[in-house]
């Protein structure tokens, strides 16, 4: 009889009553998810999560009390195994830069939380980065060429595996990609493979912090 896998124990906090009872309605109707526990200001959330350690911690950068730039800061030392998921109204590339030097693992907007808040869950669970598709090419300062460049520095990449590898970077799906670029997706494969083993990578996590620390975020 086979044993099913446990449930993934998830922490929420956010100051906002109606937001955080939407996440919490998102996160406990998905299959496999838990709520564990919540918090509505930074304090709260840095003491709770502390107690419960949990899989996932999903926070709000802009709290009373403590901001969750703090909590998160923080979370690392006092949850180290726990991964963190940024939800925010912040748009801007500085946030998102700085949560990633903190090691945060996940970054969705609030406006895109209904389409991406579990599937963020689920990537970063499974040892991932997640960027909200809305945030990544800005992140990756726009421009395909200046991505393309950017990843292929350093390495002799041919200008589809440099493509592959920038849509790979910024979340999309090797089905996307495939219908982006018009080619099958055994091809998008290929490309994303030989790419890949030309940077020596073997995760999408190390491509994503490449490219963030080659590109020129100050920009």
């Amino acid at each position: 009889m086979p044993v099913s896998s446990p449930e993934l124990r998830v922490f929420l906090a956010d100051d906002h009553p109606i937001v955080l009872a939407g996440v919490k309605a998102l996160i406990g109707a998905a299959e496999g998810l838990q709520v564990v526990g919540e918090a509505r200001d930074g304090r709260s959330a840095l003491s709770g999560a502390t107690e419960l350690q949990p899989d996932i911690v999903v926070l709000d950068i802009s709290m009373p009390g403590c901001n969750g730039m703090k909590v998160a800061e923080m979370l690392r030392g006092a949850c180290p195994k726990s991964k963190i998921l940024a939800l925010t109204v912040h748009e801007d590339k500085g946030y998102l830069r700085q949560l990633l030097k903190l090691g945060v693992a996940g970054y969705v907007l609030k406006r895109s939380a209904s389409e991406e808040l579990v599937r963020a869950v689920r990537a970063v669970a499974s040892g991932g980065i997640y960027i909200d598709p809305a945030v990544a090419p800005k992140l990756l300062n726009t421009g395909s060429q200046k991505v393309d460049a950017v990843i292929g520095e350093g390495a002799d990449l041919s200008e589809r595996e440099a493509e592959v590898l920038r849509l790979t970077a910024v979340g999309h799906s090797h089905k996307a990609i495939a219908g982006e670029l018009r080619v099958s997706v055994k091809s998008v494969e290929t490309y994303k493979a030989r790419g890949m083993s030309k940077l020596g990578f073997e995760s999408r996590v190390q491509l994503v912090r490449y490219a963030v620390s080659q590109s020129r975020l100050d920009a």
